[in-house]
């Protein structure tokens, strides 16, 4: 008998998964938290505001009541904004059977706490099984059947394995990684790095600069990792160095179409108007910077980009301040035992 699961959050990616599961036959209970939303969805089969041009199927009902999306349930899918994951579990925590498994796929960092989505729900619901769905994955992608592959983590191999058999499809594939810190970490700091790539696109920049800021970028995300328990060879993965080419780099990237806004010249507040969706990134960017102090470790490129968002800093400056920073090895953890040749 195939699971019975119930996705929190009616955004493009939590609809994005919902036709996806549909497709390969579970019954899919859907939480909208806008009634009027939820109300529109029913009626035209399409979620018009945030992934337009996808019919949904039959096999997806929506909802507005998010106890009976949750109720019997064998897997819960967090699809709502990081912001939102505690407010959220707060309302189901009551609800849910332990032995049940929640699958977290939003992007973030808790701004209050520095906590990661899994050290919220291990707070808010304790010893639940827990997995992370992460990697480069555009729902507008994803919904139309775009061969893409990700990757979902979780501290338990059954979990993890329960899960890659849940989502995957022919066309979109499912790795298995014991590494959640490395996993949550890369998802949601990458974001940070596509708010700088689009950022240098607005300032009319090159390829050049953008493939800097991706190369640099993923090691400070990788440093960081390190010093909070995750494995570095997670961000050569999918969810590491994979979600940042693809968020760096596509248009249906928020993160990077806000970015571009900001280079232009426009304020925060209208950069995220015009994306007219939330943009993870902008508040990663406080956390990730708060973490770097935390934890000692230089992040250059997010301390620029966090001058911009949060100091008024002009983004030219920013640029030349990294340009211009001491005279550094390209692999600083290895160069003090390198043997040079004279």
């Amino acid at each position: 008998m195939l699971s019975k699961i119930g996705i929190l959050g009616g955004g493009s990616w939590g609809t994005a998964l919902a036709v996806l599961l549909a497709k390969k036959g579970y019954d899919i209970d859907l939480w909208i938290r806008n009634k009027e939303q939820c109300d529109n969805i029913n009626f035209s089969k399409e979620n018009v505001k945030y992934l337009p041009g996808v019919i949904i199927p039959n096999n997806v009902k929506i909802l507005n009541d998010i106890e009976k999306v949750v109720l019997d349930k064998e897997i819960i899918v967090l699809a709502v904004p990081s912001h939102a994951v505690r407010e959220t579990l707060k309302k189901i925590k009551n609800k849910v059977d332990k032995e049940k498994t929640i699958v977290n796929v939003s992007k973030g960092i808790e701004c209050d706490t520095l906590m990661r989505i899994s050290e919220i729900v291990d707070e808010e619901i304790p010893n639940i099984n827990y997995a992370v769905l992460s990697g480069p994955s555009h729902a507008e992608e994803v919904a139309k059947d775009i061969p893409t592959t990700i990757v979902t983590a979780s501290k338990k191999k059954k979990v993890a394995e329960y899960i890659q058999e849940v989502f995957m499809t022919p066309k979109f594939r499912v790795y298995t990684n014991p590494d959640v810190i490395g996993v949550e970490l890369g998802g949601s700091l990458k974001n940070v790095i596509a708010l700088g790539a689009g950022i240098s696109d607005g300032l009319g920049y090159g390829d050049n600069t953008k493939a800097a800021l991706m190369n640099r970028g993923i090691i400070e995300i990788s440093r960081l990792g390190e010093k909070m328990g995750a494995n570095k060879n997670t961000f050569a993965g999918l969810s590491g160095i994979g979600d940042l080419i693809v968020t760096c780099t596509s248009m249906h990237s928020r993160n990077r179409r806000a970015g571009i806004k900001i280079g232009k010249g426009y304020s925060l507040e209208e950069a995220i108007e015009s994306v007219g969706m939330v943009v993870e990134g902008i508040k990663t960017t406080k956390a990730a910077y708060q973490l770097s102090k935390k934890y000692n470790v230089k992040m250059p490129i997010t301390e620029e980009i966090y001058g911009v968002l949060y100091e008024g800093k002009d983004v030219k400056n920013a640029v030349i301040n990294l340009m211009l920073r001491d005279k550094k090895h390209e692999m600083e953890d290895i160069a003090e035992h390198w043997e040079w040749n004279s």
